[in-house]
Formats: structure tokens, sequence, C-alpha cells
């Protein structure tokens, strides 16, 4: 059971983990921008033709020219959101400016390249902009909503708001059927929902109430929370399913990959937007349930032999379809980090210290590149 600690009973290693804070503030924040963000302002633009280039090696050479959009989408929302958070104030202008730069270069080539006609957004596109993979899932339309709103903000240009708001309708209208008429399953026949969308939609709805405090999310959050703790979350095993059926009466089989799957990167990555969400709604329980998820799903994914966490697990310890399965993802580490501070922060229990450590020592020794800077995939 994860506990709410009182600030006046703090433990010996929570109070030790508290004061290693400014530390670690100084070490995240000096790498973001003395590493990682000059690398992609060196590496990644496209000066010919707008955007950017992301597949990136070591030395910052290109090696896949092709524009996947939703990467597009990421990299505008990175330099709009640095553009407008409170960091800007301690680099020079210089530097904020090179920041807005950036972040136009790719809101202007997603603008003109990124979408169909009925708005629809691409998967990917080539590095002219020329349409490669038809626009079969939201997520790109989740990630320029965000990437919009963000630039919207940050450049003061109306259209780029526009665009944002049009995304985002976009996202509710299509998350009942993410794929629509690109979904390759036959109808009827074992029809799975996927937790990645109501996880970022809720994501992606905090986000939008930033850009735009006037409009109404709370509702379309309180939606997408429902489903992913009644539909999705595994009150047997602790964590949080990858796929369900989306039939009201029909149970969802463990006789199937799809049905047995767990992403411990996914999980935990929801786990911190719900306890976000549950911050601002003043939700106590639910942020302690989230701790609870938090620690069995880390338990669950923990290589417990070379450490770091898995990429894809079976619920039941039977092998998975994806081959990539016992890979050790960057993001996965890093979407962990984020939610294991959040979770102290709200708790002050000291296993969130202790698995922060963890975490923070097998990244920091596995992902970093001191050589060449910025980290490993």
């Amino acid at each position: 059971m994860v506990e709410i600690i009182d600030s006046q009973t703090l433990s010996q290693e929570s109070q030790t983990f508290i004061s290693s804070a400014p530390s670690l503030h100084k070490l995240y924040k000096e790498t973001l921008l003395n590493d990682v963000v000059p690398f992609w302002v060196k590496n990644s633009p496209d000066r010919t033709n707008g955007g950017y280039f992301t597949c990136l090696d070591t030395q910052g050479k290109v090696f896949d020219t092709d524009k996947f959009i939703w990467l597009q989408a990421r990299e505008v929302w990175m330099f709009s959101k640095l553009y407008n958070s409170s960091i800007s104030s301690e680099v020079t202008a210089e530097t904020r400016e090179k920041w807005l730069e950036m972040a136009t270069l790719g809101a202007q080539f997603l603008n003109k390249h990124g979408y169909d006609h009925e708005g629809n957004w691409y998967f990917s596109v080539t590095k002219e902009g020329v349409p490669i993979i038809q626009p079969y899932n939201i997520f790109s339309d989740c990630f320029a909503a965000m990437a919009f709103a963000q630039y919207g903000k940050a450049s003061g240009e109306k259209w780029a708001l526009d665009v944002a708001k049009k995304a985002f309708l976009n996202v509710g209208r299509r998350k009942q059927n993410p794929k629509g008429h690109y979904n390759k399953g036959f109808p009827g026949t074992r029809p799975y929902g996927s937790l990645a969308v109501p996880m970022i939609d809720i994501n992606l709805c905090s986000e939008m109430k930033e850009a735009f405090p006037e409009m109404d999310v709370e509702e379309r959050i309180d939606e997408n929370l429902k489903v992913v703790l009644e539909k999705f979350l595994d009150k047997e095993k602790g964590y949080f399913r990858e796929n369900v059926t989306i039939n009201e009466n029909e149970k969802v089989s463990d006789d199937t990959f799809e049905g047995r799957l767990v992403n411990p990167g996914h999980t935990i990555e929801c786990i911190w937007f719900i306890m976000e969400a549950a911050k601002k709604k003043g939700d106590a329980d639910l942020i302690k349930l989230m701790g609870e998820r938090l620690i069995k799903t880390l338990e669950f994914g923990w290589d417990k032999e070379h450490g770091g966490i898995f990429y894809f697990l079976d619920r039941l310890g039977k092998p998975t379809q994806q081959l990539e399965w016992d890979q050790k993802l960057w993001w996965v580490h890093l979407e962990t980090l984020v939610a294991l501070a959040i979770a102290f922060r709200e708790t002050k229990n000291p296993i969130f210290a202790e698995w922060y450590n963890k975490v923070h020592k097998y990244s920091w020794e596995r992902f970093s590149d001191p050589e060449n800077g910025e980290w490993f995939g």
C-alpha cells in the first residue's frame, strides 16, 4: 500500500532524496540546455525543404530523410515549449530566438504538407513533403494539436492556434474508431481498443487547456479516466493491459497475444498523466492508487538480471509476439523518472525515491553518450 506521508514524519531516505533535488535539477537542466537541445539545433533542421531530419546517428549524421509527422510535431512542440517555459528566462535572447526559429521551421512545413484535404494528418511524408503513408491513426493528429497549441502561444500566430483546435476536434471525432477505413481488422471479429488512445487523449486535453484556458475539456478527461480505470486496469495484476475488447459484454481473452500484452512504458506514462489529472482534480485517492500501480508495474517490468525496464511483456509470462520485447528504450526510462518524481512529490513516500535512484543510475550509465552528446535510443 502506498501512503501519502505527512511532511513532518519524513523518513531519512525521503529527506536525503529531497536534499539531492537541487543537484539533480542542475544535472538535468544543464544536460538539456547544453547537450540535448544543441544537438538537435545543429543537426536536425532541413534548411532546403523545411521541417526536420529525425533519424540521426551518434555523430548527428542523417541516415533516413523521410519525415514522420508525429516526430516533426514533437520537435515543434519541444522548441515551442522551451520558448514558452520559465527556463527561457535563463538563456540568452539569441538562444530563445533560435528556439522560436526552429519551431517555425517545423510548423510551416507541417501546415503545408502534414495533412490531407479532410484535415487528417499523414503518418509520414518525403523530405519534400510528398505523402508516403496515409493518415491511418490519430496519433499524428494528437501530436499536431499539441505542437500547434504551443507554437501558437510562442509565436502569437492565430493560424497556428486554429490548426491546433482543428486537430484536437479531429481526435475527438475519430477516437472511437481511430484507424477508420484504414483498419485492417475484419469488422466484428475481436474488436480491440488500445490503451494508447484514451491515455494520450488525457495528456492532449491537459495540453489544450494550457493553451486555451476557456476550453472545456474536463468532461472529456473524465470519460478517458473512466475508460482507462474500468477497462484497461488489470485489477488482478495491478498494471494496465495494452489492449481490451470494446464489446460491453465480452471479456478480454488471455488466449491471444494482444489480450495478454503489457507495455510497461505505456503503463508508466499513463500513470503520470493520470496523476497530473488527479492533482488538478484534488483526488488524493486516485494519486495513491496510481502510485501503487506504478510500483506494481516496475516490479513486473524491471529486468532483475541485467537491470532496466523491458519494452514488452506478457501478463502471464508467456512469449510475446514482439521480437524486440527485451530491448531497453531511453523513452521508457525517462517517462519512468517523470512518473517517480511526480509520485514522490505528491506522496513523499520513500519507495518512489528508492526506485528513482535505481532508474536514474541505470539511465545515466546506459543511455547517456558523453563522447558525442545526446542519448542513445
